[in-house]
């Protein structure tokens, strides 16, 4: 719909048959509608669709204020400015008005006055639904000025009189009139500040500094908050909780799919990365279930949670470490592997929080949920996978050293030199690029290890694995066997 087509004086839209309706009244007839054609009610909100959503619906359909609960990183925020999608395209207001005054009823003395003045000459304007979102990160320090409004001195200096709407400097949520305003993590507001919302979530209408400055406002207040503070030892007042009509708890993604749809929709992109990075499924599983391990781990706080964003910037960072060493090694592709799982450190440590305060275990944590994740990825995708002649190849003294500097093209004479390796690899269906088949290499390996099938030995960014105990390699050393090298493969191997 062109805006210049719309009506722009106030008989124009009279005469066109507009009929103003309350917020409330226009978000119920566009879900109707949208429930009705099939149509998406929240684009971009995944793994909802059986547990969040329906609640939101109902709470719409039935006219109520809505509170999310959910831990960080859990989509809260997205799904309340969704609602933007349910408002009309396009709604009229009186200009020059900081409440979006109805043109047909308006509120504010300076509308009426004007309206009286102009009749059906009156401008207007029209407003689209993102103008009629209005948001606030509750803090301590948030005042009621901020959000309602104070009394103007100059305009009081000026001769107005304190009963005079037109003396009010408004705040954000008047400013929102007639459209949707939203407060992230209200328990942190103050309990005064707390207080002063009761007019506003019932009656509707604000109060200034104890005058009685009546004004309606058509407004859907919608909050989110984190679970702990929302429970009766939190920090909100139970007053305040009985006005919201809806109570709804988010999750985070149920199944690793999920997970990694969400992943895919907010990961950064570039235009130009100057070589194809190609992440393998299996190293896209381990990012994932890194993260679901994370959320049931007893040395990570829970009550904090473990956002989607660690694994949007786990994945990130194992993309960027497959196309610096692409760059590095002049290669035409990458892929990630098993031996950039210790970059992950940096993209993970600042996303966490430990109940445990020692220093350095933030490290131990994320090294030891990466291993879980690798061996339980493993498990999946090997199940089934031919590796008893891999293994007797170790067992006759195979040894196979891998790094993260490597080049793709060592791995691939790897996989002519050593023909045991190939079955295995090849039951990952692997592309045929060099780092494809270097990452299913380095998965094959590291997965045996896991399953303490091997030894290994690490050394800087190298890793070596043999035969011998599947313990770690610092507490039991490899007994020095006979290297596979590239040019010369051990006694047996083709």
């Amino acid at each position: 719909m062109n805006p210049d087509r719309l009506p722009q004086a106030l008989g124009d839209l009279l005469r066109s048959g507009y009929v103003p309706v309350p917020v409330r009244a226009e978000l119920r007839r566009n879900l109707v509608g949208k429930l009705k054609s099939g149509e998406p009610l929240f684009p971009g909100i995944v793994g909802y669709a059986e547990t969040v959503v329906p609640e939101v619906v109902r709470a719409i359909l039935a006219g109520q204020d809505m509170i999310i609960l959910g831990e960080r990183g859990q989509a809260k925020s997205r799904l309340l400015r969704g609602l933007c999608s349910l408002l009309d395209p396009y709604v009229p207001v009186m200009p020059g008005c900081d409440i979006n005054d109805d043109p047909c009823a308006p509120a504010c003395q300076a509308c009426r006055a004007r309206l009286a003045e102009e009749g059906d000459a009156t401008p207007i304007k029209w407003l689209t639904p993102e103008d009629r979102y209005g948001e606030k990160l509750a803090t301590p320090d948030v005042t009621m000025a901020d959000l309602i409004g104070d009394i103007d001195p100059v305009k009081v200096a000026e001769g107005r009189y304190l009963s005079d709407a037109s003396t009010i400097n408004y705040g954000i949520i008047p400013r929102t009139n007639r459209g949707v305003f939203c407060i992230n993590e209200l328990p942190d507001l103050s309990e005064r500040i707390q207080v002063g919302l009761f007019n506003l979530m019932e009656e509707r209408d604000i109060q200034v500094r104890g005058h009685r400055v009546r004004l309606i406002l058509d407004v859907v207040v919608v909050a989110t908050a984190n679970p702990e503070d929302y429970t009766n030892r939190g920090r909100i007042i139970t007053p305040l909780k009985d006005r919201y009509g809806a109570q709804i708890r988010t999750h985070y993604p149920r199944t690793t799919d999920d997970e990694l749809r969400i992943v895919e929709q907010e990961r950064v992109r570039f235009p130009e990365d100057h070589l194809k990075v190609v992440v393998p499924d299996y190293m896209s599983d381990i990012a994932a279930e890194l993260s679901a391990l994370a959320r049931k781990s007893p040395e990570i706080n829970q009550r904090s949670g473990v956002s989607v964003r660690f694994t949007i910037a786990n994945y990130e960072t194992l993309y960027a470490a497959a196309l610096a060493r692409g760059l590095q090694n002049r290669e035409q592709a990458a892929s990630p592997r098993i031996t950039d799982l210790p970059a992950l450190l940096a993209s993970s440590r600042g996303k966490i929080e430990l109940e445990s305060v020692e220093e350095g275990s933030e490290a131990k944590v994320i090294e030891d949920l990466a291993k879980k994740a690798v061996a339980a990825v493993y498990a999946r995708r090997m199940r089934g996978a031919p590796l008893e002649e891999l293994l007797s190849a170790f067992e006759g003294g195979l040894t196979v050293r891998t790094g993260a500097t490597l080049p793709s093209s060592d791995y691939v004479k790897m996989l002519k030199t050593i023909q045991p390796l190939q079955p295995a690899v090849h039951h990952l269906s692997p592309g045929q690029t060099p780092a494809e088949l270097a990452s299913a290499v380095e998965f094959v390996l590291e997965g045996l290890h896991l399953a303490r099938r091997l030894n290994r030995q690490r050394d800087g960014g190298s890793w070596t694995y043999g035969w011998g105990e599947a313990r770690e390699p610092q507490a039991n050393p490899l007994r020095p066997p006979r290297r596979a090298t590239l040019d010369q493969p051990p006694s047996g191997q083709g």
